[in-house]
Parts: C-alpha cells; sequence; structure tokens
C-alpha cells in the first residue's frame, strides 16, 4: 500500500507518518506545502526520510493560494459570521487538492491527514478528496480509537519518537495552537478556550505575530492606494504586483498599523463552538478596499444579489465544499458581478483601523451632477416623480392599515 501524508515535521506528523506506516505496512509519501507559513522548511526531508518516508515533496503553493483561492473569495466578499475571513479554510482545498495530485503521480492508494475528530480541518480536506479523487482512501489516524489509544497525549508521543530514533524538537507544549498562512494567522485552544480570557491584553502581546497591537502602531497614519481591474488589486501604492506580492505587501503594511486583529466564539461545521483570534491584516485591507470600489462600480441591483449569497459563499468555503458544484456557480456570477470592478481605492491605515481616503474610477456610476443638491443640469432625475415612486410602495401599507388597523404594526405587548 502506498500513501501521502500531509507533513510538516512537527511531532504529530512524525508520529503520524511512522505510526501509519507500521498499522498499514505502507511506503509512506510526504508531503509539505508552502503557503506562506514561514515555518522552517530546511532539513524537513532529511528528516521525513529519517522517519519512513520513502520520498518527500516540498512544494511552493503561495502564488497558486493568493491567486486561485484568495483573490476569488475576496470577489466574493466573503466574511464568515461576519468576522471570519476564512484564512484556514481556504487553505486546505488547495492543500487537498495537491495531495490528490501527487497520489496520482505517485499511483497511491490513500492520502492521510493528522486533523483532529473535532474539528472543522478533516471535513474540508475529505470533501476535496470526494470531489477530485472519489476512489482515494482515506486515513484519519485521530479518528482511529487504535491510535487515540496508544497516545493519549503528547507524552506518549515523545516517547514514541524516543524509541524509534525518530528527531523531533519535543518541547513544553504551546498553551494554544496556532496555523498560519500567507491569508492569516489563527489561534485556538489552550487558555483561548475559556471565552472571558482577554487575548488583546498587553500581557498577550507575545501571542500576535503577523501585526503589532493597536496601541503600539505609529502615531502618525499611512496611506496605500490600491488599484484594481475586474475585482482583483493588480498594484499597490503605484506598483504592479502579482497576488501574492499584492498579500505579502499588504500584510506588511496593515501589520505595521495593527490592522485585522479577531477574536470570535464561532459555530463550527461539526456542531461545536469554537474560540478563535485570528490576524488578517492584509486580508482585512484588501476586503475593505475592494468593497469601496464596489460602492463606486457596481449596479445596486446586482451588488445586492450578490451580498444577499456572502453567508452562503462564506459557508461553503467555511464547510469545505470549495470544489462543489454550488460554489462554482456562485463563483460565476461572482465573476460576472466584478466585471466592472475596476479603479483605484486610497485607504487610511491608523492604529488597527482602516479608513476610506478617496476612491475613483472610470467605470463609476456616480454621478455628482445627479446626487447634488443644487440644480441637476443633467435633468436626469425629475423630483416631482417621486410622489408617484413613494404613492406605489406605500399602497400594500395602506390596504393593510385598511383591512386589519394600523394597531396591527404596533409591537405586542
Amino acid at each position: 500500500m502506498k500513501i501521502v501524508l500531509a507533513y510538516s515535521g512537527g511531532l504529530d506528523t512524525s508520529v503520524l507518518l511512522s505510526w501509519i506506516k507500521e498499522t498499514y505496512n505502507a511506503e509512506m509519501i510526504a508531503f509539505c506545502a508552502n503557503i506562506g507559513q514561514e515555518e522552517e522548511l530546511k532539513g524537513l526531508e532529511k528528516k521525513a526520510r529519517t522517519t519512513g518516508a520513502s520520498k518527500i515533496y516540498i512544494d511552493d503553493l503561495q502564488e497558486e493560494f493568493a491567486r486561485d483561492f484568495i483573490f476569488p473569495m475576496m470577489q466574493a466578499g466573503a466574511i464568515y459570521e461576519g468576522q471570519y475571513f476564512l484564512g484556514t479554510s481556504i487553505a486546505r482545498p488547495l492543500i487537498a487538492k495537491r495531495m490528490v495530485e501527487i497520489a496520482r503521480a505517485e499511483k497511491a492508494d490513500a492520502i492521510a491527514h493528522g486533523a483532529t475528530g473535532k474539528g472543522n480541518d478533516q471535513v474540508r480536506f475529505e470533501l476535496t478528496a470526494a470531489a477530485l479523487a472519489p476512489d482515494l482512501q482515506i486515513i484519519a489516524p485521530w479518528r482511529d480509537e487504535r491510535f487515540r489509544k496508544q497516545f493519549p497525549g503528547r507524552s506518549e508521543m515523545i516517547a514514541y519518537c524516543a524509541s524509534r530514533q525518530i528527531p523531533v524538537q519535543a518541547s513544553a507544549k504551546k498553551p494554544y495552537s496556532m496555523d498560519r498562512n500567507l491569508l492569516h494567522i489563527s489561534f485556538e485552544a489552550g487558555i483561548l478556550e475559556d471565552p472571558w480570557f482577554d487575548a488583546f491584553a498587553p500581557s498577550n502581546k507575545g501571542m500576535f505575530m503577523l501585526s503589532v497591537a493597536p496601541e503600539d502602531a505609529p502615531d502618525k497614519s499611512e496611506y496605500v492606494t490600491l488599484d484594481f481591474v475586474k475585482g482583483d488589486c493588480v498594484s499597490v501604492n503605484g506598483r504592479k504586483r502579482s497576488p501574492l506580492g499584492v498579500m505579502q505587501t499588504l500584510n506588511r503594511l496593515g501589520g505595521k498599523h495593527g490592522v485585522g486583529r479577531v477574536d470570535m466564539v464561532e459555530n463550527r461545521f461539526v456542531g461545536m463552538k469554537s474560540r478563535g483570534v485570528y490576524e488578517t491584516p492584509g486580508g482585512s485591507i484588501l476586503h475593505f478596499a475592494h468593497r469601496q470600489i464596489e460602492s463606486l462600480t457596481m449596479d445596486r441591483e446586482v451588488m445586492h444579489l450578490r451580498d444577499s449569497l456572502i453567508p452562503k459563499y462564506a459557508a461553503l468555503v467555511y464547510n469545505g465544499f470549495w470544489y462543489a458544484p454550488e460554489r462554482l456557480a456562485l463563483q460565476a456570477l461572482v465573476t460576472e458581478s466584478q466585471r466592472n470592478v475596476s479603479g483605484t481605492v486610497r485607504v487610511k491605515l491608523y492604529k488597527g483601523g482602516i479608513y476610506t481616503a478617496g476612491r475613483k474610477s472610470a467605470q463609476s456610476l456616480y454621478n455628482p451632477a445627479i446626487a447634488t443638491m443644487e440644480a441637476d443640469p443633467t435633468k436626469a432625475y425629475n423630483q416631482d416623480d417621486a410622489t408617484g415612486f413613494i404613492r406605489l410602495n406605500g399602497l400594500r401599507l395602506r390596504v393593510n392599515s385598511q383591512v386589519n388597523g394600523a394597531k396591527n404594526l404596533q409591537r405586542p405587548r
């Protein structure tokens, strides 16, 4: 049997590689995706082979991640439950897609992951595999009672590695878990499981990695311009950049000014509530600026239709349905909605805040001559027409009150 394992080189995946190999008598192929986590990749190949892998793939997927996953999601304006920019959620289908590609190239029988049986990631990995390679077997050790019985805690994992001379740096467990990529970094579990715990307290500044605390940000604001073409940001401060370059630049600028911090209690797809703390500096700026250029260039009804679908789109990403036909159908609508979303947005960054400082577009639908409170030189709008407009829209309200009485509209006591 040949198995492709999502591998980072840490304690958990080192144990998983060895345990799966022994349990399934399998040839193991390790796969590590570079999606902007900036973790140490040096020596990973030697470590994987020492642990028992016959081969390891270390792939830089950052540009693909930004271009084909982050940017389409930003066009959709997707935020889960009003706060979460879906940083972890959107990375999983890319990782799983590449695992499937490697499995096909290597003629593997299965793919394996180390996602916990309580979380969302197991769903995201496996729904992607179901869509792209329904014939591949999935191995999820944390849902295997044999694995959980053998490794009830971290100390058992350390002892296992020591007995098999598996090279790991086993230090004291962090008081929280982290997941980092090009779009964000998330913190959860451990001390963060108490929703009353103040993650933004001065004593916890050391937890954050992508941004300074807003109170420690520069006292002088900074202006940033973003140029958009058909809904995608193509340059920052006048310099053309690839999607990856855009994200890297905005992450640096946003982090400098303490932008993009979120602390929320969210609803996991598997049914429980979970508390997460997030840093999304670049993504927050991009999302904000994209909305501003849309406000200038997008037709009202198109915008309202797209906005009505944001919760559905965000839930599809969060729940792992990136490759589902309904997400692809929604994406087609989103792409069409971005046809005229081109122009420039200027934002001001200051101590954790993002503020609009200007927007312009050759395709702007805003006409100051029509919107002005002064006399309209275009004569496009006749204020007398509003009388009939209001009367027609009030017809059903008048009829309802005539039939049921105005009192039926009051709040029940």
